[in-house]
């Protein structure tokens, strides 16, 4: 966009100041809410902020009848900063909420899987920016970071959703056999009954 170093800087201060400050809405939601819901909303949200700010600066040409067509779909500073602000208040959320299933899947381990979770994400912050930079070389697009973070946070709220449902049926074996559509659970009862 142009900024000098200054106004890039307090841009980038409008991800990590909700990142830090909501993570007690966070906390607080995930147990009036739970956290599993908390973390579907985080990854929901944060999948399509991630796609938007991934999308690079293009312009179209359109073959139209009278002419040519030109087109040009980018993002400006003030929605950029609208979308990093909104990213960053639900990944707030998120960390709140990952911290509050520790104790519910670990409950005898939470000093210990608390630790490498928190190592986890000094890995991240050490990481991704290195490879943030390798992409922006080997693409030449500034927005390739966010490509990144949305092929990330759609693969961990995917891998997240099937665990889940593989946790569920293991607890719940009927679930697999039942349906949301009421005919087909009456029926079934049904069935049950004439057979006993």
């Amino acid at each position: 966009y142009g900024m000098d170093v200054g106004t890039a800087g307090m841009l980038a201060a409008c991800y990590s100041i909700p990142a830090s400050l909501f993570r007690v809405v966070g906390g607080w939601m995930s147990d009036r809410m739970g956290a599993r819901r908390v973390m579907y909303w985080t990854f929901s949200v944060s999948a399509i902020c991630t796609f938007l700010l991934a999308y690079p600066d293009t312009e179209y040409v359109v073959k139209g009848i009278h002419g040519p067509i030109h087109f040009h779909l980018a993002i400006g500073v003030v929605m950029f900063t609208v979308l990093v602000f909104v990213l960053g208040f639900f990944m707030s959320l998120g960390k709140a909420a990952v911290y509050k299933h520790i104790p519910v899947y670990y409950p005898r381990h939470v000093g210990a899987v608390g630790g490498v979770v928190g190592m986890i994400g000094g890995l991240g912050g050490f990481i991704l920016p290195i490879v943030f930079g390798a992409l922006n070389d080997a693409l030449g697009i500034w927005s390739s970071c966010f490509m990144l973070l949305f092929v990330v946070v759609s693969a961990a709220l995917a891998w997240m959703h099937f665990a889940i449902r593989r946790m569920e049926r293991r607890h719940f074996p009927q679930i697999a056999r039942e349906t949301d559509l009421p005919e087909a659970i009456d029926a079934a009862a049904a069935e049950r009954a004439r057979g006993t």
